[in-house]
């Protein structure tokens, strides 16, 4: 049984999700710390997520988020591709500080750097890509927060959210529904519980350069394809028009027309004065010149 209330439990639709993007997927190799957060392991080997633990997981981590007063004060790192563009998108909506690619070493440690930061909480996607960061807050005692795999090694990490950090729809799709669940429980005006967030889950999603380039010039020649064949309209013949009559030199029935004479009315005419007072003494001057 879930240890939470009723209105914090999982929806259906969001157990559909987490189904559609594979987070329950884990792989054949699993670190004994991930042991309590497998539900079963298939025949092929592959070791499956508890989707019910990892919820309960994922709305303490939010909780955890609520809980510092100021946003700046949360880091949420991603040295991975498929999870720096979630990481930028949470830290939009979140108010948090986004760190995407390699991280400097040094940033939670040497106070002489230039980006140095002393952060409350940390957030990170992958604790063994993400190495460093969280062995830096281990030294400067900021709690940490990681999305761990059954493979993940767990040192340092203070909470833990089970889930598949490896496929980039599965981790956009953990990163939305943290970033929606701490909206929730900070009262966000226009947004209650139980009702859809309008921000959609696709943008979280990783998204290749390369094929981005690909589909751009196929997308723009399909738009003018589309706007040139806008005005060609299809020309039909007679012969194929429905309720057409067979024979055309039949001639129409008489009709009856009345004509209505009408006498006008009569005018009146405004009297043209007879002279002008124009002088035109000048007149055969201004001609000659």
């Amino acid at each position: 049984m879930s240890q939470f209330p009723a209105a914090l439990n999982a929806r259906e639709d969001d157990i559909q999700k987490m189904l559609a993007c594979q987070v329950h997927i884990g792989t054949r190799s699993l670190e004994p710390a991930m042991q309590r957060y497998v539900w079963k392991r298939r025949s092929d080997g592959i070791h499956l997520i508890s989707l019910q633990k990892t919820w309960e997981k994922l709305v303490l981590a939010a909780r955890v988020i609520v809980a510092i007063e100021n946003s700046q004060d949360v880091c949420v790192i991603s040295s991975r591709p498929y999870g720096q563009r979630a990481v930028l998108k949470f830290a939009k909506y979140i108010g948090a500080q986004a760190f995407g690619g390699r991280w400097t070493p040094g940033t939670l440690t040497n106070q002489i750097q230039d980006k140095f930061m002393e952060p409350r909480l940390l957030i990170v996607t992958d604790p063994r890509t993400d190495h460093q960061p969280v062995r830096e807050a281990s030294y400067v005692n900021i709690p940490t927060i990681a999305f761990c795999h059954t493979d993940s090694p767990v040192n340092h990490v203070d909470v833990v959210i089970p889930c598949n950090n490896k496929g980039k729809h599965a981790i956009g799709l953990m990163w939305w529904l943290l970033a929606r669940e701490v909206l929730y429980l900070r009262n966000t005006p226009g947004l209650v519980r139980g009702s859809p967030w309008d921000v959609m889950v696709d943008l979280f999603f990783y998204r290749d350069p390369e094929q981005e380039e690909k589909e751009e010039p196929a997308f723009e020649s399909g738009a003018a394809a589309v706007t040139e064949g806008a005005h060609d309209w299809p020309t039909g013949t007679a012969e194929n028009w429905e309720g057409t009559p067979s024979d055309w030199s039949a001639t129409a029935p008489e009709t009856t027309t009345t004509t209505t004479t009408t006498t006008p009315a009569a005018t009146t005419t405004t009297p043209v004065a007879s002279s002008w007072d124009v002088p035109t003494s000048n007149w055969d001057t201004a001609q000659e010149q």
